[in-house]
């Protein structure tokens, strides 16, 4: 009897999948950059995920088809009917690009009769080929880079081996699909900071992006991200309508990215979460080459790399409605590209860099100013510090809106108005580099802007709007052309008095001033000992 093999224990939680999976990464880091082994990484998780997913569906047919009576010829001819799969969401794998498959051949195919060896890189290429072949959601998406020279096979090979231990199915009533998309999540965060500034390309922040989902509230219609990076702001607000108990089939998800591997992680990210996003056939810049040019969006949700000096800029593009951008600060010229791309009623959140609230250079002042004008901006959010680990530079959400009139989006009329949200003093530490804002913090913010709104969500369980000294202030048209179209939250939201303790102002900077020369003394005094010491070691 040939002894049995000994089976390596499933990981049980999350977190222990999570450690699985980049202990996994951590087996090519040493041959190739960050950049590089993400793609590597992520496209094989991917992978992993769906024919996990085929495999746990073909369980389920079989049981299905066994209890209906079925013999077992019966069962071979039913049981790869492709529309069995695609018809509950799972992607077709054929038996090439099966997991199983390739795991057993991890350290590749030795050379058949009249072919050539096949390392493990070469049958994973064939074996997204094949994916993509069979699923069209998948075309041009997925990675075909593993047989190349720069990735070493036999650690590609190990690393399948370890890969192995990780299932994507099997956890209780949790969906493998969403299993994956928090660890297809995690690593992206991962990456993000093991790239440093490059990062910020691709992954903005999840606090960040649920600020602007929980402010815009996207439950329906069209979503469109003009820099969608690898797709985070539509994952966030697929989260959004699960929590809401609505069905990601209400939103129609619209986007376009210049960088082609950011594109792909993009697509596969998407394919993960279940949304059937337009991403268009290609990846390109939007400023030269729109490739949604007749979109009108109900919801707009951007994070645009921020001061772009070299853009693709012409002077009579018809988005520079309220002013042409200038040429060394695309700012602005992200600002009305989104602006165009709102449908009548539509509302758009963008993230901004601190700057762009104030900056009067090159006519960015009088673009901002036009926008006021135009009662296009309805809420301006300065967030905290160090919320991105690629930039130090601080950050701020604008929201737009077509109509702030009572409605669809509110019951309160705040046309001619505009709230400002001082929130940078929220957030915790979770690392000596980065922040984070809590569900608490983001919940503050959010709902702070649907009372102003007078939003279903915040009639039933929370208090009518009022402002808030240092935190919120909702200005007239009239107050923002007093501060120069300044749109600073800080400027409007006044600073929290501070509370008087008694002591008269002329006594406490005197007291203070005779503590502060003392302490001088004292550390004179310190210092001539510390010298004394010193010299009396080296006499």
């Amino acid at each position: 009897m040939a002894p049995k093999t000994k089976v390596a224990a499933l990981p049980s939680t999350m977190k222990e999948l999570k450690d699985t999976l980049w202990k996994a990464a951590d087996k090519l880091r040493g041959s190739m950059d960050a950049s590089q082994y993400k793609d590597v990484i992520l496209g094989l998780v991917f992978l992993k995920y769906v024919s996990d997913a085929f495999d746990e569906r073909r369980e389920q047919i079989r049981t299905e088809l066994e209890a209906d009576g079925l013999n077992e010829d019966q069962i071979g001819q039913l049981i790869d009917d492709v529309d069995e799969y695609t018809g509950r969401g799972v992607f077709w794998v054929g038996a090439r690009a099966r997991w199983t498959y390739l795991a057993e051949n991890a350290k590749g195919l030795p050379a058949a009769p009249g072919e050539a060896p096949k390392s493990i890189g070469l049958l994973i290429d064939e074996a997204m080929d094949l994916l993509s072949a069979d699923n069209a959601a998948l075309a041009g998406s997925l990675p075909r880079i593993y047989n190349r020279d720069g990735v070493d096979q036999r650690r590609l090979g190990e690393l399948l081996d370890l890969l192995n231990s990780a299932r994507f199915t099997g956890h209780g009533a949790t969906k493998a699909r969403d299993i994956l998309g928090e660890v297809y999540e995690y690593f992206l965060e991962k990456f993000a900071a093991a790239e440093g500034k490059r990062g910020g390309e691709f992954y903005t922040p999840a606090g960040v992006v649920r600020v602007l989902v929980e402010v815009l509230e996207p439950t329906h219609g069209r979503v469109y991200d003009p820099c969608c990076g690898s797709g985070g702001m539509f994952v966030q607000t697929e989260k959004f309508l699960e929590s809401h108990q609505k069905e990601g089939s209400n939103i129609s998800v619209y986007g376009q990215e210049m960088n082609e591997r950011t594109w792909r992680m993009a697509k596969m990210n998407l394919a993960i979460h279940g949304l059937n996003g337009n991403l268009a056939s290609r990846w390109g810049d939007t400023f030269a080459r729109d490739q949604h040019p007749e979109l009108q969006a109900d919801y707009v949700l951007a994070n645009p790399p921020f001061n772009i000096k070299d853009w693709a800029r012409s002077e009579s593009d018809p988005r520079w409605k309220y002013g042409v951008p200038p040429a060394g600060n695309a700012n602005y010229a992200w600002i009305q590209h989104i602006i165009s791309k709102l449908a009548p009623g539509g509302s758009a959140g963008v993230v901004m860099a601190n700057g762009s609230m104030s900056s009067n250079s090159s006519g960015e002042g009088e673009i901002r100013a036009q926008l006021v004008e135009a009662d296009l901006v309805s809420c301006m959010i300065a967030l905290p510090t160090q919320l991105f680990r690629s930039t130090g530079i601080p950050v701020c959400t604008w929201f737009f809106a077509k109509d702030k009139s009572a409605g669809e989006h509110g019951s309160i009329d705040r046309t001619g108005q505009v709230l400002f949200i001082d929130a940078s003093n929220l957030g915790h530490m979770i690392d000596r580099a980065e922040r984070a804002l809590s569900d608490d913090d983001i919940a503050k913010i959010a709902g702070t802007y649907h009372a102003w709104r007078g939003t279903p969500s915040a009639l039933d369980d929370a208090p009518s709007y009022s402002d808030q000294l240092g935190f919120a202030y909702s200005a007239s048209l009239a107050d923002v052309k007093a501060a120069e179209y300044a749109l600073t939250p800080g400027r409007y939201v006044g600073a929290v008095d501070v509370e008087d303790d008694g002591e008269p102002i002329e006594e406490k900077i005197l007291r203070l001033r005779t503590e502060l020369f003392a302490q001088f003394e004292g550390s004179e005094r310190l210092a001539d000992v510390v010298r004394d010491q010193l010299g009396r070691v080296y006499v």
